[in-house]
């Protein structure tokens, strides 16, 4: 059993998948716009958003090709062994490690051309970009570092761990990586600093009403922050950060610049609703789900020395198994974990939106996601198979729907 053609044969099963994904993805362009979303553009600002979708799409597409081009490439001609080989490195922390460092610099020197254009080129030119070149660089090294330094991370406690415990590392393990995963939600605020700056939201009309339903609702946060997204983009989000003691929520600065105060207390109150549902200990139950399936098929990877004399090693390579874990295995999977975690996480939004209306906010609450949705470029069609597969929330259009539906129930009720 050769298993590189294996590896390959699936690496081109889901390329052609993505390819028809990111087809898809170019023709909702061409798709009826819903009735209840048609006011969100009117017809300058349509066909500002066709450029804008047209050109992303693009994009995207020639980015998804080269990505593969270079998977294929470098596990075609065996690229992983032949640097170690040629830099002459050994033992499994060392050449693990360099795996990882190798592959990520290779698709980073690659692909930083796209990720130029995209964020200096397309979002400057339609108006969303306020990232300067300095920034943006410093974001990229950034991100870099903090990946690898995450991913060699656990690699070498991966290593660690297996060589001590053999086989009997797996339920260890795996709740290695559920605190691991808790606790970065609970520095989750803390990281943040690491990109933006964070002030507390000024004391007025708009903290008291914020304050105001956090105490109506007996949720209490440790703060309320403002994040300086504009230096950035002028797109806008809010959201809850941390667990417990640390749970801050975080208001963009462009969305207190685009929406009014009801619109930006409806947002709020949505917010709410996922911190009333627990949503976040519900996608924290979703990722443990995850991660047993992850660490699973990583001891089957690692369990089979001989699989990597196929690509060019001599032995195992922890580094190569995660590779194979993350660019076959988990891409194969990933539209199956998808469309069972996607249908949860929607639900979660339609409920945190239902919560919204129940108090009060519905038509707030419409008139926001109008505003972002404009102000994001939001697609206002996409397919119906795109969205079950790859969204993690329902379109607009479905979402005031549902919002409309609650308000109506209530209304008669």
């Amino acid at each position: 059993m050769n298993y590189k053609y294996i590896a390959m044969a699936v690496i081109l099963i889901v390329f052609l998948f993505e390819t028809f994904m990111q087809y898809l993805e170019i023709k909702s362009a061409d798709r009826e716009i819903p009735e209840n979303v048609k006011d969100v553009y009117d017809k300058a600002s349509y066909a500002k958003w066709l450029a804008y979708h047209k050109e992303k799409t693009r994009l995207a597409f020639f980015r998804h090709i080269i990505t593969y081009v270079i998977t294929f490439v470098m596990i075609g001609l065996n690229i992983h062994a032949q640097l170690l080989d040629l830099f002459g490195i050994e033992g499994d922390y060392a050449a693990g490690n360099m795996v990882l460092i190798l592959d990520g610099l290779v698709f980073l020197t690659a692909l930083f051309a796209f990720e130029y254009v995209d964020t200096m080129g397309i979002e400057q030119k339609y108006g969303f970009n306020r990232t300067t070149k300095k920034t943006f660089l410093i974001d990229q090294l950034k991100n870099l570092i903090i990946n690898l330094v995450i991913t060699c991370g656990i690699l070498s406690l991966f290593i660690f761990v297996h060589r001590a415990l053999g086989n009997w590392f797996l339920p260890v393990f795996v709740g290695i990586m559920l605190v691991f995963l808790l606790v970065l939600v609970i520095i989750s605020p803390f990281m943040g600093r690491i990109f933006n700056k964070f002030t507390p939201l000024p004391d007025g009309e708009l903290r008291e009403r914020l304050c105001a339903l956090l105490s109506e609702n007996g949720c209490t946060v440790k703060e309320i922050k403002v994040m300086d997204a504009s230096k950035r983009s002028s797109k806008a989000n809010a959201y809850f950060s941390g667990l417990g003691k640390t749970k801050t929520i975080v208001l963009y600065d462009t969305l207190l610049e685009l929406m009014t105060d009801d619109e930006i207390v409806a947002v709020f109150a949505h917010e709410m609703g996922h911190n009333k549902h627990r949503d976040t200990l519900k996608l924290y139950g979703i990722n443990m789900l995850h991660i047993v399936i992850y660490v699973l098929i990583a001891w089957v990877l690692v369990s089979r020395p001989e699989i990597y004399a196929y690509f060019g090693f001599s032995g195992l390579n922890y580094g190569y198994a995660f590779l194979l874990l993350t660019s076959v295995c988990l891409a194969f999977l990933s539209p199956f974990l998808g469309l069972l975690s996607g249908v949860l996480i929607r639900r979660c939004e339609y409920a945190a939106d239902r919560f919204a209306a129940e108090n009060g906010y519905g038509e707030a609450l419409i008139s926001g996601l109008k505003v972002l949705s404009k102000d994001s470029f939001v697609c206002l069609s996409p397919h119906p198979l795109v969205v079950k597969l790859t969204y993690d929330h329902p379109t607009m259009s479905q979402r005031i729907e549902a919002i409309e539906a609650c308000m109506s129930q209530r209304k008669h009720s």
